[in-house]
């Protein structure tokens, strides 16, 4: 990923990551997921990246968001 992307989120749970990335998506806040999973056994993170100059809102954006 390049360098200006960071990651502010991971989880053994797919879903949970999809849920904030549609967050963030529906607050303005461009974001990508990453699925580092197995696909056969399911070990693995997925992740949750957002451009650097995003991180203090999006941040902020999780923080108040109840799953």
């Amino acid at each position: 990923m390049e360098e200006d992307w960071k990651c502010i989120y991971r989880s053994n749970k797919h879903y949970e990551v999809e849920i904030y990335h549609g967050v963030l998506e529906g607050n303005g806040i461009e974001s990508v997921v990453i699925n580092k999973q197995d696909s056969a056994y399911l070990f693995g993170e997925v992740e949750l990246y957002v451009k650097a100059e995003d991180v203090l809102e999006a941040n902020r954006i999780l923080n108040e968001t109840t799953l």
